[in-house]
């Protein structure tokens, strides 16, 4: 168990032992699916762990030049990388730090193709499909909502592949299980399965919430196994947030309380928009250690940010008792597309990161300052 008053505030922290369990989970899925499991920089890219992490996997997707690279020093092997779009001047350092690029189109494939044949080293090309069918209910995270810009649907490909393409992209899943995977591969199969035996690989993107307490893990072995073994295919998963689901917290004290209206607020020493910009963008109400929803008669706080945005507040939540200034607040599972969103805005001072190991101390791996704030402007 984590001692947070030994945690500065504020703090990512990671729970190594909690981030060892997923990753084993994910290794076991690899080793008896024969499917292989990369991690979506997207939703987690703490390299300071990855030291931990390369003891199980070997690979990442990225989805730009910099997530490549960062790939290729830190995990130590090239990346595949997706983007909706390819910038001429950052192309070559893409194939520098890649294996394996899918092209969001056709059109960016055929911009691309003659500097992938003329390249020295061998990149396998791919193209992202769009089966027209998602079970996603956030529009904002549907990749096949209506006129959607990513991915190439069965209509626009037609029949014939364009030569030198090897391998099929999607990604329609969403913190998803693996029934929803099933329905998507009928589809797939149906729509894209004629070019499958031009093919080598297929990459089923991410959204696979293979580490959540109810997801059937058997069940999703079984059906990428089959796959593999009806198609003859190379099958690539690109999970982002199970690697970190519930490995760790955002730990923050309270600095002020307010009362306006009846409504008491506990403005913290983090911020929604700039620390947890999910929370606002999804939107969701994060988990607090030891609080509920209101409950009537109990003490009850709204939970207010430290920046000026009027809107940097978050729901109430209902205690034991009192909170006052100095108390600490643990937001709950607050690994994953938490530091990858983060920002400086009105530059309040960005949450340390650290990591809580499996001798029961902690590990101060980053302490943010001006210098990270002023350098990000000019």
């Amino acid at each position: 168990m984590i001692d947070y008053l030994k945690i500065p505030s504020p703090c990512y922290v990671i729970d190594e032992e909690r981030f060892r369990k997923n990753l084993s989970l994910i290794k076991r899925v690899s080793d008896e699916s024969g499917a292989e499991i990369i991690l979506a920089f997207k939703g987690f890219a703490m390299w300071g762990v990855f030291p931990v992490l390369r003891k199980y996997i070997s690979g990442a997707a990225a989805s730009s030049a910099d997530e490549a690279r960062l790939c290729f020093e830190e995990i130590g092997s090239p990346a595949h990388t997706y983007s909706p779009v390819f910038k001429a001047d950052d192309f070559e350092s893409v194939l520098k730090y890649s294996s394996h690029v899918t092209f969001n189109s056709l059109s960016q494939f055929r911009k691309y193709s003659d500097i992938l044949k003329k390249h020295s080293r061998k990149i396998s090309a791919g193209l992202r499909i769009n089966p027209e069918f998602s079970e996603v209910s956030h529009g904002i995270y549907n990749p096949c909502s209506h006129g959607s810009r990513l991915g190439v649907t069965s209509e626009d490909l037609g029949d014939s592949l364009p030569e030198g393409i090897e391998g099929f992209h999607f990604h329609v899943l969403f913190e998803s299980d693996s029934y929803a995977l099933e329905k998507v591969l009928e589809i797939v199969e149906s729509k894209f399965g004629k070019h499958f035996s031009k093919i080598g690989w297929i990459n089923m993107g991410g959204g696979h919430l293979i580490t959540r307490k109810d997801y059937d893990v058997s069940h999703l072995i079984n059906i990428l196994r089959k796959f593999r073994e009806k198609t003859g295919l190379h099958v690539i998963l690109e999970p982002g947030s199970a690697f970190a689901w519930e490995t760790g917290e955002l730990v923050a004290s309270v600095e002020d309380i307010v009362e306006n209206q009846g409504i008491k607020t506990a403005i913290l020493d983090v911020s929604f928009t700039a620390h947890m910009p999910d929370c606002l963008e999804m939107p969701y109400k994060p988990k607090i250690l030891g609080a509920t929803d209101p409950v009537s008669g109990k003490p009850t706080y709204r939970i207010g940010g430290n920046s000026c945005l009027s809107g940097d507040v978050m729901g109430e939540w209902s205690f034991d008792k009192d909170i006052n200034p100095g108390d600490r607040i643990v937001f709950l599972d607050m690994i994953h597309y938490t530091m990858v969103k983060t920002t400086t805005f009105n530059g309040v001072h960005h949450p340390s990161i650290g990591m809580w190991t499996s001798e029961n101390k902690f590990k101060l791996i980053r302490k943010f300052g001006y210098k990270d704030y002023k350098n990000r402007l000019s």
